[in-house]
Formats: structure tokens, sequence, C-alpha cells
């Protein structure tokens, strides 16, 4: 494992760790997509269907157990324990626009027409725009909490650095899967306005506030 790939996991932890210390510490989900958690433990679950089946390494495993759970737990937290803090008026992004086309792009560009390839081609085209409904819902608000800002950025900069990572294995180990690496590239891009608003706005001690 090279060290883009290492920093990246690390960075994609904290978001979850920060993003779930949000929510207990404060006993609320005000200002977080439920859609988006929704959509990020369907990623999970269908990414990791070879949990049981097709053991790698006691890191591999670890973090792939680390996902579901986290991601199960987060939609319980968002969707029943704090229901009372949740803003659904706002989260209101229609996620069949994403499942729809990436169910259909994963059928039809995979490496292989097999269950399995195809769920984990699924599970990388909606990964890349799982975030979407969260961005949709602070451009609705006009504004994002602080912590809900670092929880952007960890999970940014975790996609980012897979880029890198890519890069880096493309030149030391002749690896190259051209799915995961444009799918990596649209999800990054999506974050280029927030990454400008956080260095501008929140690292200066601001709020990040947009127009709604």
């Amino acid at each position: 494992m090279n060290i883009f790939r290492l920093v990246g996991d690390l960075c994609h932890l904290a978001a979850i760790i920060i993003l779930l210390l949000k929510i207990w510490k404060s006993r609320s989900v005000a200002g977080l997509s439920g859609k988006s958690q929704l959509l990020f433990g369907l990623v999970f679950v269908t990414r990791y269907l070879d949990l049981v089946t097709n053991f790698v390494s006691p890191y591999n495993t670890t973090m792939k157990i680390f996902f579901i759970t986290s991601s199960v737990a987060t939609c319980y937290l968002i969707y029943n324990k704090f229901k009372a803090t949740y803003d659904g008026n706002h989260d209101t992004f229609r996620m069949e626009f994403l499942l729809i086309p990436c169910a259909l792009l994963a059928v039809v560009v995979n490496h292989e027409f097999s269950p399995m390839e195809i769920l984990w081609t699924f599970s990388i085209y909606l990964e890349s725009v799982a975030i979407l409904p969260q961005l949709f819902m602070i451009s609705k608000t006009g504004e994002a909490e602080t912590i809900t800002s670092h929880y952007l950025f960890a999970l940014g900069s975790y996609r980012g650095l897979y880029i890198i990572n890519w890069v880096y294995r493309y030149y030391y180990e002749t690896s190259f899967d051209v799915i995961a690496i444009v799918a990596g590239v649209v999800q990054t891009a999506l974050y280029c306005d927030f990454f400008y608003l956080y260095i501008t706005k929140v690292l200066q001690g601001k709020k990040l506030e947009l127009p709604a």
C-alpha cells in the first residue's frame, strides 16, 4: 500500500468520525442530508458484498466492516434517534436521478458482466455523485456548520488523494482502472467550489455561507 492510499483512507475515516461525533455531541442532525448518507450506505453495501467470500487482508476486512456499520449507524441516527432535528424540507434532491443512471451505466460499462462486478461498478459510479444531495441541501439553506464543512473537506480530500494514488500505481505498479479513475475525477470535481469556500472562509474562522 502506498502512502497516498493510506492517507486517503485516513481522511475517509476522519470524515466519518467527524460526522458521527458531530451528531452525537450536538444531539442533532441539522444540516445533514439523509439522502446522501443513504446513498453512501448503498455504495458500501454493494461494493463490499465480497466481505464473507473474498478475504484480502485484516486491514481491508476491518475497513469494509467499519464503512458498512458506520453508514448504517449514521442513517439510523438521522432517520430514527434524532429524526426530530432532521431538516427534510431542504433535503429534497431526487435520488432516482442518480440511482437510475448509475445502475444503467454499470450494466453497460463494466469490466466483466457478472452480478458482483456490476454491483461493484455501480458502487463506484454512485459514490462519485452521492454527495450531491448534501451539496444541494447546502445551496438551498445557504450555509453549513463548521463541523459539517470539516466533514466535507475530509471526504473530498480522500477522493483527491485517491487520484494521486492511481497515478502512483500506474507508474510504479502498472495498474490502471479507467472506471475508478474517471469516477474519482468526477467526484473530486464536484468538491472544487466547496474546497475554495472552505479555504477562503472556514480556515479563516468564518462561517461557510453562500447564496441560497
